[in-house]
């Protein structure tokens, strides 16, 4: 397809629609695939069927995350839920007592969809070391 021209908002709604999976819910993961494909397939099915192919389609092309567009949108996507830990102190980092190791595996690809988000995740990550909000190992 090698163009995503929908926003990670849009695809949000399948992943709500799955019953989002808390990021660093490693159970919660085993059958995420299936549940947000079944969403995709449901949601998606609504629309006309050539605006559905194009949906699924591009919603696929997110997933597989190997287009340039799509590297970006995954960066987005990640990057977010980092900056609302950061804007409201880390209080889910805390919460639920995770790791930098686990925020850095998680933003893994970031580095792929833009050098310059990386950055931005790192000064984020050692700031809230720094604070106490992630563990360092």
């Amino acid at each position: 397809m090698g163009s995503v021209k929908v926003t990670t908002q849009n695809l949000e709604v399948v992943r709500v629609d799955a019953g989002d999976t808390y990021a660093y819910d490693d159970a919660g993961h085993l059958d995420k695939r299936e549940r947000e494909v079944k969403a995709a397939k449901r949601i998606f099915g609504l629309l006309p069927e050539d605006q559905a192919e194009k949906m699924m389609d591009l919603w696929e092309e997110f997933e597989a995350s190997e287009t340039p567009e799509a590297k970006f949108a995954h960066s987005l996507d990640c990057v977010q839920p980092l900056m609302l830990n950061d804007a409201t102190d880390g209080k889910s980092w805390r919460e639920h007592e995770i790791k930098k190791s686990q925020v850095m595996k998680r933003n893994a690809g970031t580095a792929q969809g833009s050098a310059l988000l990386m950055e931005y995740v790192n000064g984020i990550l050692d700031k809230n070391v720094e604070k106490g909000n992630l563990r360092d190992e």
